[in-house]
């Protein structure tokens, strides 16, 4: 067998991915309170916000632990000596350290790859999917690792929370600033950014936010794949106008709603609004 990749369920995979692409996933585990859950569909997205609104508890994630990434890794060694793991931002918790970890256990019996995403969601659905359809190319490990590292700076995620206080536990928000944000009703924008968030722009109303997300995208020459983030999959009045103007911009592009997942809401809260953009450089002139 060629290459297997390996992730972490905070990804996120296009609508069209072919189902027998060669992926395992490795579950986060999430701990609400004194429950802790395995990030494994034990919690669908509803279930998730449901439960995360009726307790009022703070949201933990739990990266793998470095023994349950070393049994994922033994047990594909039994099939394969070359193994690619794509895993969401070392800036967002310790996933990578412990795949890193992993791997090293078994250097010298098959080579492990560790990537670095700096994205998640359908970022990193998008990285995977590539690492995936080279795989059962036959394509080298290494050249797969040179092309996926390629993609990695053409995928952009812009986000809003609802207010400030749904990211004073994330990094670089103080609870002083998320106090004045909510206080003034600001809705503060975000980017993902070589893995780490990064605010960009404060506006005062909701439409102004969903405004500057259609601005964000549309000021691309050319898209491969666009994607509205939202605490569900189910349409709103924001996510169909959101794609009406993205159509308009881009047409015959697909615009698919995805929930964002209780990872992902743990740093953004549970009211966020972005778009995910691949951008398609192969088109430039």
């Amino acid at each position: 067998m060629g290459v297997c990749v390996v992730t972490d369920s905070t990804v996120r995979f296009p609508p069209n991915m072919p189902p027998d692409l060669p992926v395992t996933i490795v579950p986060l585990h999430i701990k609400m309170g004194a429950q802790t859950y395995l990030d494994n569909g034990e919690l669908d997205e509803q279930m998730f916000f449901d439960l995360y609104r009726r307790s009022g508890e703070r949201v933990r994630v739990l990266p793998p632990t470095v023994d349950e990434f070393y049994q994922v890794y033994s047990a594909l060694h039994q099939t394969t000596g070359e193994i690619l793991s794509i895993h969401l931002p070392s800036k967002l918790g310790q996933t990578i350290e412990h795949a890193r970890r992993a791997a090293n256990m078994l250097l010298g019996q098959c080579k492990i790859q560790v990537i670095d995403a700096e994205t998640t969601s359908l970022g990193l659905g998008i990285l995977v999917e590539a690492a995936a359809r080279a795989a059962t190319t036959g394509e080298h490990i290494d050249d797969i690792v040179r092309y996926i590292r390629g993609i990695v700076p053409q995928i952009y995620i812009v986000f809003f929370a609802e207010n400030l206080d749904d990211l004073k536990h994330a990094d670089g928000i103080g609870e002083a600033q998320a106090l004045l944000g909510t206080m003034l009703g600001i809705k503060p924008l975000f980017t993902l950014e070589s893995g780490e968030i990064i605010p960009i722009e404060k506006v005062r109303r909701r439409s102004e936010a969903v405004e500057k997300l259609i601005e964000f995208v549309t000021e691309f020459d050319a898209i491969n794949q666009v994607a509205i983030i939202k605490n569900s999959d189910a349409p709103t009045e924001e996510t169909t106008y959101i794609a009406e103007q993205l159509r308009d911009e881009f047409p015959g592009i697909e615009v698919p709603v995805m929930a964002y997942g209780p990872v992902l809401m743990s740093y953004i809260g549970p009211a966020a609004l972005g778009v995910v953009v691949y951008e398609d450089t192969s088109l430039e002139v």
